[in-house]
């Protein structure tokens, strides 16, 4: 009886990760059929294209999956999605951006805001957190592509601003506007990367203890699970103590 009861427990535990896998592959088709609808279906002519098909390989997205979302951009009955940021406040004073692209402004407002609030959250007016990130160009390499001071030269060669390197990895930073020229030129240095993507990168952080992580944590999977919701960013600092009990 243990043992099938460990079975139906790893069946459930699967299948959580393959609802998770299934909306995260919707979002980044969304975003590949909006860039393709916004600039050029050819991604050679469309650096937003090109990112947003990076980013999904990267999450190893079958090509099927990225030709349909192209295909989709140029039928005529695709919906029309908008980009919207919100932006708040969660436990603790923690900032968090939320951005959303939605073809239902006021039902994506309603259901960010009732999340804000049933998670201990405040959702404030566009700006009220805005100044403490800033945009930036994110690029990620495993551990194994070379030694800091590799990826270090080849960052800077490729015009990055920032490098950031430990065990885990190597995490390199740019201007928003160069993030398709200085992920190519790394590309063509180092290779194929793990994640290409613009994010919100914190000026300023909140300090979280382990009772308020678990709460912002679950703001951040409640804001997630929406379908609107493209991505979350908060501005948490907390100890490898906290994270570790996480």
């Amino acid at each position: 009886m243990a043992g099938h009861s460990k079975w139906a427990n790893i069946q459930h535990r699967k299948g959580r990760q393959d609802a998770a896998r299934s909306k995260l592959f919707s979002k980044l088709s969304k975003e590949i059929t909006v860039a393709a609808k916004m600039g050029d279906p050819d991604p050679e002519k469309n650096p937003r294209l090109r990112l947003a098909i990076k980013s999904a390989k990267s999450q190893s997205m079958p090509n099927d999956n990225i030709d349909r979302a192209i295909k989709k951009s140029q039928a005529g009955d695709s919906e029309d999605y908008e980009e919207i940021r919100y932006e708040g406040y969660g436990p603790n004073g923690v900032a968090l951006i939320v951005e959303a692209m939605t073809d239902n402004r006021n039902r994506t407002a309603s259901n960010v805001r009732s999340t804000f609030t049933k998670h201990g959250g405040n959702l404030g007016e566009t700006g009220s957190v805005g100044f403490m990130f800033e945009r930036k160009g994110e690029v990620v390499y495993p551990a194994d592509v070379g030694d800091a001071d590799t990826v270090m030269m080849a960052a800077i060669e490729a015009g990055a601003e920032d490098v950031e390197s430990s065990a885990d990895g190597h995490v390199i930073w740019c201007a928003d506007t160069d993030l398709n020229d200085v992920s190519n030129a790394l590309e063509a240095d180092l290779g194929e990367s793990e994640e290409t993507r613009l994010i919100w990168r914190p000026t300023t952080t909140t300090e979280m203890d382990l009772e308020a992580m678990q709460k912002l944590m679950k703001l951040i999977e409640a804001l997630d699970d929406d379908d609107d919701v493209q991505r979350v960013t908060a501005n948490f600092e907390a100890s490898d103590e906290v994270l570790d009990q996480l």
